[in-house]
Formats: C-alpha cells, structure tokens, sequence
C-alpha cells in the first residue's frame, strides 16, 4: 500500500506546483496592468 500513498503525494505536488504556477501568473498580470499610482507596494492592508 505505499505506492497508493507515493502515487498520491505525487498527484498532490503536481496540483502544488499547477496552482502556484497559476497564482504567479495572476500575480504577474494583475500588476503589469496596473498603473504606477495603483502598483501593489507588498504590503497586504
């Protein structure tokens, strides 16, 4: 049985890095369309 659990953890880091892929990028595009008055500075309020 712990090729179930090696077969699952694997799945789940792929979905990690497939989510956090995603996230980057929308990070990405949402302060290359923002103007320079409304750039994210980093700090969460």
């Amino acid at each position: 049985m712990w090729y179930f659990a090696w077969v699952l953890g694997l799945a789940m880091a792929a979905l990690f890095a497939v989510v956090n892929a995603m996230w980057l990028e929308f990070q990405h595009d949402r302060r290359t369309e923002a103007g320079p008055a409304e750039k994210d500075d980093g700090i969460a309020r």
